[in-house]
């Protein structure tokens, strides 16, 4: 087993040469270097061990009898070009070393050359080789826009996608935290399946769906009798998750004299069902989560501060969609075919104007709002785009179509009963408050922002929107307010 472990790591070279006294050599001075060698004598054998088991590193002899060793080389090259093939030329064959070199080989040898010689040009070859792969890695990282289930491309989602892969084989608990709709069960099941209980039972208990004097019985279990109703033994959660993970989502709604119970759990690795003398041993890896601030319940009395601390091992943050950028068109797109397919629908693309409103849409329901929207329009409707006449009204107040006849075509009249000019349409309400902030602070949003109790990257977006609306009102009233530098693009 030893032996085993210590070879696992040990990059794979093979050995094409078909003359037996001289891969003899080779074979004795490969013997003393940390290389697990496979040896072939014909080019042919060569490609047919690469169906098997891909080598790091080949050292290719370019005189073979059944075929050519460029020919060998170029078809190396475009099954595997991460391959490092180092050529064997005689002296007389420097031109076609050469030519190997253009053809990909990562470097020659010309023979003869001692053990030294070959020990430093294997060894180049196979670093380049695994800088080759980690540099895939990490491009592979930074170009992906999908994670498990999760669709980002944008860099807080990247961070979090780090930090799962990263914590995914440990035992560590971990604590998600993240508004509504963010994707909080995604990333713990993400966590699950990139560690060693992946094919062991993910269990996941809402606190917030269970009513409070049951729940105790849903995360332990119970026996027959415990209480009125118990009509028959119940495994929990715990005992169904055992030797995998138990996901207790929204636990800031746990009640607090459970949370002692939860907490004595954590600390023994026991689960005693209600109504049981005794508890048995189970093996759980947990995730928490919450949409609440953890630390702001501690420090309320509504959450134990030493359950949050048994918990609160690894924190994973989960930004809200309005902070993700263009993740909300990539979100949108995928699960626009999605959802499309699902009802037989034609859909296939956003107009620009949705993909407008989409970006500059607050999203306080995060990315859960965002799948409810699109399975609205495509329920509701049909065709191959999305245009702004399909969506829901709460998508209109983002001044995308204010004012124009067309939202005027699609909004019932008011009726003449509450026809006020005393009441104005909310986007108009939220414009004046946005205006007003500015006035009181001279333009300085990040003030205004606090006064008003949003993120000061909302008033820019809501900015930006105005600046780019016909009509030109709602920059003339910007202009009169003299605004800073940088505030409004002056």
């Amino acid at each position: 087993m030893a032996q085993e472990r210590e070879g696992a790591g040990r990059q794979k070279v093979l050995l094409v040469e078909d003359t037996v006294p001289i891969a003899r050599l080779y074979l004795m001075y490969l013997a003393n270097m940390p290389y697990d060698v496979r040896h072939v004598e014909l080019g042919a054998a060569a490609l047919a061990a690469l169906e098997t088991e891909r080598p790091d590193v080949i050292l290719l002899d370019l005189q073979l009898p059944d075929m050519n060793g460029l020919d060998v080389l170029r078809e190396v090259h475009a099954k595997d070009s991460s391959i490092a093939v180092i050529v064997v030329t005689a002296n007389g064959s420097i031109g076609t070393a050469v030519e190997a070199m253009r053809a990909g080989a990562f470097d020659f040898l010309v023979k003869p050359f001692n053990a030294e010689r070959l020990e430093v040009t294997l060894r180049n070859a196979a670093e380049r080789r695994q800088l080759g792969r980690e540099i895939a890695r990490y491009q592979q990282f930074l170009d992906r826009e999908k994670f498990h289930r999760f669709i980002g491309a944008c860099d807080e989602m990247r961070a979090v996608y780090r930090i799962i892969e990263t914590v995914g084989p440990s035992k560590a608990s971990v604590f998600i935290t993240g508004e509504s709709g963010t994707g909080k069960e995604l990333a713990a099941e993400a966590i699950h399946l990139s560690g060693p209980r992946r094919s062991a039972p993910f269990v996941t208990l809402n606190c917030a769906a269970i009513p409070k004097e049951l729940l105790e019985s849903e995360i332990f279990g119970h026996v027959k009798g415990a209480f009125t109703g118990a009509t028959a033994d119940r495994i929990g959660a715990a005992q169904q998750a055992n030797g995998g993970t138990l996901f207790l989502d929204e636990i800031g709604e746990m009640p607090y004299d459970l949370q002692a119970k939860l907490l004595r759990f954590l600390q023994t690795g026991v689960a005693q069902p209600v109504g049981a003398s005794r508890g048995q041993n189970v093996d759980v890896r947990f995730i928490a989560a919450t949409n609440r601030d953890p630390q702001a319940e501690v420090a309320a009395g509504r959450f134990r501060e030493d359950l949050f601390y048994r918990l609160y091992v690894v924190p994973v943050h989960l930004p809200p969609l309005r902070e993700r950028g263009d993740d909300v068109l990539l979100i949108a797109r995928h699960h626009l075919q999605e959802v499309a397919a699902e009802e037989r629908r034609q859909f296939k693309t956003l107009a620009p104007e949705v993909e407008a409103i989409f970006r500059t849409y607050d999203w306080p329901g995060n990315v859960r709002q965002l799948l409810n929207v699109l399975r609205n329009v495509v329920i509701l409707h049909d065709g191959e785009t999305v245009t702004a006449d399909m969506l829901p009204r709460p998508l209109y107040p983002v001044g995308a179509m204010e004012g124009t006849s067309q939202l005027r075509n699609v909004l019932p009249p008011v009726p003449a009963a509450i026809a006020d000019t005393r009441i104005k349409p909310l986007w108009q309400l939220e414009k004046d408050a946005i205006l007003a902030a500015l006035e009181a602070t001279e333009n300085d949003v990040p003030r205004a922002a606090a006064l008003l109790e949003v993120s000061p990257s909302t008033i820019y977006r809501k900015i930006q929107v105005w600046k780019g609306e016909a009509g030109g009102d709602v920059v003339k009233s910007i202009g009169r307010r003299e605004p800073k530098a940088g505030v409004f693009g002056t």
